[in-house]
């Protein structure tokens, strides 16, 4: 069924919006065949991202480990340091095709709102990007870097003023002004057709990886792993392997301070499934169905819901989702930087975490790819304020 992954999905939305889901639909649908778009695409991540990104052998975690070899697809080395920048350039791009030059987003730890920013200087549009208090009290340089680039950052002060809240602020913002504004989805949810697009702008990621390290290795590895929020990075690395039935896809949620606590944000781990914002899908609620308060020491994963992709995923057992509490990420986010000379983002760190579990358990022997969506120079802060608070 068009817009579904297996029962998730669909498109949740007011009547005011169906429209321009058309619109997008149709222009996503051109473009996708259009060999122009597809060149000019391939042209602006190549001189604008800097893809290709490498994979780097992270030799000395791995001996740390004790266990297989790991691999780290450098996603942190695109321009504006994290695999935002994909999705948000796909989109600017068919926005173009849209004439459409108002761009809105949400963001939650600020690289997509950064991505979206950079891209609409780049284009010209107007920018306006929904973050949530907390969001921008944790991520200050990341809402400096967006007003720098001429955007408009609107403070969300609602429920948990996390990502969820400025999702919805940017939603009703949408409904409001559809007919000149396009909204830049930040991850592989939403309503149809923003899941399978966005995957589709991401999977440059895993088609890369894929050939790199057949280049490298001579082989495939024993296991992907990514982090997952909303789940775009990681669905753009798993898609290349998903035939490749031999490889283990793992997706890495956030714990928070433990899924047995209710303090977390691990809608696959610990969530069932419903609809929120226009898709159905895995989501933290509560026994009446209202969406549950999340928590993370990650904004980036701080979200309550999932892609519905990862949903039919989880259900069908082709990839596994576990979930790592905020002291392992941070413990890990300290590793990586000590060991590698790579400061990772806090999103990928929850991934780095599980992959010396995993690595364990494949021994020598074992081969892992983790990619690595960000760098971590914007959670700085937050790495201090958690290990201030957590002082023996």
């Amino acid at each position: 069924m068009k817009g579904r992954f297996g029962p998730y999905g669909g498109q949740y939305v007011p009547e005011t919006l169906m429209s321009a889901l058309e619109q997008l639909e149709g222009a996503w649908s051109d473009a996708r065949a259009n060999p122009e778009f597809q060149l000019e695409l391939a042209a602006q991540r190549h001189a604008f991202v800097g893809r290709p990104t490498p994979i780097y052998a992270a030799d000395r975690m791995a001996a740390h480990f004790g266990g297989a070899e790991i691999h780290l697809k450098r996603e942190d080395l695109c321009h504006t340091g994290a695999h935002k920048l994909n999705n948000a350039l796909g989109q600017a791009l068919l926005a173009r095709r849209m004439r459409k030059r108002r761009i809105i987003a949400e963001t939650g730890a600020g690289q997509h709102g950064v991505a979206t920013a950079t891209v609409c200087a780049r284009f010209g549009f107007d920018c306006v990007v929904y973050m949530g208090k907390e969001d921008m009290r944790r991520q200050e340089m990341n809402v400096r870097r967006m007003r720098l680039l001429g955007a408009e950052v609107r403070e969300v002060t609602a429920g948990t003023a996390t990502l969820k809240d400025a999702t919805s602020e940017a939603i009703r913002d949408w409904v409001t002004n559809v007919g000149d504004t396009h909204y830049i989805i930040g991850s592989a949810v939403g309503p149809h057709p923003y899941p399978e697009m966005v995957r589709d702008f991401q999977r440059v990621i895993g088609d890369e990886a894929r050939d790199q390290y057949l280049v490298a290795e001579g082989r495939l590895p024993d296991a992907v792993i990514a982090c997952v929020g909303g789940g775009s990075n990681a669905i753009g690395i798993f898609t290349a392997f998903l035939d490749d039935r031999e490889v283990r896809l793992i997706g890495v949620e956030a714990a928070g301070r433990g899924v047995e606590s209710g303090l977390h944000a691990a809608s696959l781990v610990g969530g069932r499934p419903g609809v929120l914002h226009g898709t159905y899908s895995y989501l933290l609620q509560d026994g009446d169905g209202q969406v549950r308060p999340t928590h993370s020491v990650s904004a980036g994963l701080d979200y309550p819901g999932v892609g519905p992709e990862h949903a039919l995923l989880r259900d069908s057992e082709r990839a596994e989702y576990v979930a790592v509490t905020d002291g392992e990420a941070v413990a890990a986010f300290r590793l990586c930087t000590r060991l590698e000379g790579i400061m990772p983002a806090l999103e990928p760190a929850h991934a780095l975490h599980h992959a010396g579990v995993v690595a364990r358990e494949l021994g020598p022997e074992g081969r892992i790819l983790v990619c690595l969506s960000g760098r971590g120079d914007k959670d700085m802060d937050s790495v201090a304020e958690y290990e201030d608070a957590h002082l023996d």
